[in-house]
């Protein structure tokens, strides 16, 4: 047998081996899971946080609803006026109205205004054109038979943007909470 023969049989065995290696890799199926859980892994807890955010989100919102009905009801039924309550104090009634969702403290805002017509009651955001908050809040609770608005907002940092969907809708990733309850004062005395 001369050289050559013997060097191509020998290099003809090696890529048998390997091809023999490669082929009992593809077969094996051991790591397969692994594989398949680490491509869909990512996108499913992506999707989860989102979900976990949209729905915290949207019960912070409510509860912010529920606390102004329960706090504008002190304004429209005179309690506040008789207790003489700044602004101050009526966000204090206000915060004990929500507990753990928000940073009451600092990030609670309180708008209560007198109209003279429903028609003429101002029930939009506060936010300029670049989403930032325009903060002219007041507190006028008004008299007996007076119309007002009770806005109370709060600036809710949004963490999870998925796939073009994005809750917030102000400058630096947040999202503007705000539930708003507009009344006539009750004859009060």
């Amino acid at each position: 047998m001369s050289v050559c023969v013997a060097r191509w049989l020998v290099r003809l065995g090696r890529e048998n081996r390997a091809l023999q290696r490669l082929r009992r890799f593809v077969r094996h199926e051991s790591g397969g899971a692994a594989v398949e859980f680490a491509i869909v892994a990512a996108p499913f807890l992506a999707l989860m946080f989102a979900i976990i955010e949209t729905a915290i989100v949207f019960f912070a919102g409510q509860t912010l609803e529920t606390a102004v009905a329960d706090a504008a009801r002190l304004i429209m039924t005179g309690q506040a006026q008789q207790q003489a309550f700044d602004q101050a104090k009526f966000k204090d009634a206000v915060c004990a109205r929500v507990f753990a969702l928000f940073d009451c403290k600092n990030g609670i805002l309180v708008d209560v205004r007198t109209y003279s017509s429903f028609s003429s009651a101002n029930t939009g955001k506060p936010v300029d054109a670049n989403g930032n908050l325009v903060n002219n809040f007041v507190y006028q609770p008004g008299g007996p038979g007076d119309i007002v608005v009770v806005r109370i907002m709060y600036e809710w940092p949004v963490y999870v943007s998925l796939l073009g969907f994005n809750l917030a809708d102000m400058s630096g990733g947040k999202r503007l909470l705000m539930a708003t309850a507009a009344f006539r004062n009750e004859p009060y005395q």
